[in-house]
């Protein structure tokens, strides 16, 4: 049954998983997510639903225990943080190439390196841009709260399999570590082999059945072949674009100016802006929620009725980057973050703003530009 619990966001996602009839999760320790696997392992979920959880000897094995199963059709899950992740980049590369669902989760933590620690946004790149070799992408869900840590579960892997793709869940150790109430959802059973065929599709390695065998595979030595296999997996991403983007604009109706930033440094910057309204500043947050899909229209049309735009991000700028490509230069677009592990505070987002986008005199040089233009 359903419940209200106070949990911090990694044991959030893992008791998640569980109730979202997860089959198996395959990971190793790292700060800041160790929290997901040892509530797994404490909980017993094998006990409660079937669920295997096994510690593998290394980010290498768990991600390819991961593409294994994955290809039996089951849902599977794996979790690390930066380092951990970036080790797990090729076996992501084969679970797209290959088209098989699953849901990975980096708690990030600042690099590069071994880098520290302490929460950081500084895998963005990695997570929208590939991470891996090849023409793929990710579908990344960027959590918030703790809340949306444990719903955020459920609806990767329904993304997962409604594109046969793996799902990324973009945490943060500040959303990880956290502490605040989250309602559990009911336990959902494991589903068996005829219920996943039957629900979606007859392509998983689950018996042959009296049909020709199911190859699960990425590789294509014909040139021809491969070229239709990438042209699929883009139609898919202009799908995820088209059916399941996700984004929350917060007071952005009269606003002058707007920040964007997504996961923790979205909840800090909600503070700034009501800061700012204090003080007379219409100021509005778009918060992306899906970074892959990225909200592009959303900021265009946003960019026809702000002065500028402030980029907030715990990295030295890196989501910046796909905020000015969506404004297509229509207003200045600059960006604040903080790194190594150091968490700005919406005083300081407050004044960057100021700072960087409403007294710095680039507002009135784009306009005489645009002005000389026309």
């Amino acid at each position: 049954m359903a419940e209200l619990k106070l949990m911090k966001g990694n044991e959030a996602l893992a008791e998640a998983t569980i109730r979202a009839g997860a089959d198996a999760y395959f990971g190793y320790p790292i700060t800041p997510q160790t929290e997901v696997i040892e509530y797994l392992m404490e909980q017993q979920p094998e006990k409660r639903t079937g669920m295997i959880v096994l510690q593998a000897e290394s980010e290498l094995a768990a991600i390819n225990m991961v593409y294994g199963a994955a290809s039996t059709g089951k849902k599977v899950m794996t979790s690390s943080s930066s380092p951990g992740i970036s080790l797990k980049q090729e076996g992501i590369s084969y679970m797209a190439g290959a088209e098989l669902p699953g849901v990975i989760v980096n708690v990030v933590r600042g690099g590069p390196g071994l880098g520290t620690i302490q929460p950081s946004q500084a895998d963005y790149f990695q997570s929208v841009k590939g991470g891996g070799h090849g023409d793929y992408k990710l579908y990344v869900l960027a959590p918030a709260s703790v809340q949306e840590m444990s719903d955020f579960v459920e609806d990767a892997f329904d993304i997962a399999f409604k594109y046969r793709a793996p799902v990324l869940i973009l945490s943060d150790g500040i959303i990880g570590q956290m502490m605040e109430k989250v309602y559990l959802k009911d336990q959902k059973p494991r589903m068996t082999n005829d219920e996943i065929i039957e629900k979606y599709g007859n392509w998983a390695t689950t018996g042959k059945k009296g049909r020709e065998r199911n190859i699960i595979t990425s590789l294509d030595l014909q040139s021809e072949k491969m070229e239709k296999r990438v042209h699929r997996l883009m139609k898919k991403y202009k799908q995820m674009e088209a059916e399941d983007l996700r984004f929350e604009k917060i007071a952005c109706d009269d606003a002058d100016y707007l920040i964007v930033a997504y996961g923790s440094s979205a909840r800090i910057s909600q503070k700034a802006v009501e800061l700012a309204r204090k003080k007379g500043i219409k100021v509005g947050l778009l918060r992306p929620i899906t970074l892959f899909p990225f909200p592009k229209k959303a900021l265009f049309d946003l960019a026809n009725q702000v002065k500028g735009i402030l980029s907030v991000e715990l990295n030295a700028g890196q989501m910046v980057e796909d905020v000015r490509l969506s404004v297509e230069h229509k207003v200045p677009v600059e960006h604040f973050g903080r790194t190594g592990g150091i968490i700005h505070t919406p005083e300081e987002i407050l004044e960057a703003l100021e700072q960087k986008i409403i007294n710095n005199g680039s507002i009135r040089h784009h306009k005489t530009r645009e002005s000389s233009i026309l």
